[in-house]
């Protein structure tokens, strides 16, 4: 019995760290900083990282019954990868308990705004979300690149909602690829 249940708990993280994988990879594509000019920072790879865990979180919370519990095992490894991806910057304890609250008010919050633009089908306000987010302009026309970001990010969220749940609990998630739109504005 006990050893049935460490195998489904090993399982279960060996899942969780595959998909967890599939978002790190969709989130540092080199097209994202540059072609869209993302910036490489650590807050720039925040933003990405939160843009495309939100994203499939949304997919999940979709789906309902067992991604309900992919959805939670998901956020709690992204945040585990937050902690140890502070500590090893050198933060003290306290830092980075600071640090992850805000970081945790910052993924909700921005996930909250991107699904409401994503759900209202207003590429206007997910525009005007990541130039904010992403980009750190005040208004979405200081930044061309914003509304190429915002049809890249509709077009994963589409292909993301036809992803069955058994891609999920199989371990065969791929994140998809999207498209960078061709037509990006250059400097």
């Amino acid at each position: 019995m006990i050893l049935a249940q460490w195998r489904a708990r090993r399982a279960s993280k060996t899942l969780i760290e595959q998909i967890l994988g599939e978002i790190v990879t969709a989130a540092r594509r080199p097209e994202l900083y540059e072609a869209l000019a993302a910036p490489d920072r650590i807050d720039g790879r925040f933003e990405l990282l939160t843009l495309h865990a939100g994203l499939v979180l949304r997919r999940l919370a979709a789906l309902g019954g067992v991604a309900d519990a992919i959805a939670q095992d998901l956020v709690d490894s992204l945040f585990t990868h937050f902690d140890d991806t502070l500590r090893e910057m050198g933060l003290s304890d306290i830092a980075v308990s600071k640090r992850l609250k805000a970081m945790g008010r910052a993924f909700y919050g921005r996930n909250a705004i991107y699904a409401a633009a994503l759900d209202d089908a207003s590429p206007d306000d997910l525009a005007t979300a990541l130039a904010r987010n992403v980009y750190g302009a005040t208004v979405p026309e200081a930044v061309p690149k914003a509304e190429a970001l915002a049809g890249h990010i509709a077009s994963l969220d589409a292909a993301l909602a036809t992803i069955p749940i058994e891609a999920f609990t199989a371990g065969r998630f791929r994140f998809p690829l999207g498209s960078i739109a061709a037509g990006v504005p250059h400097d």
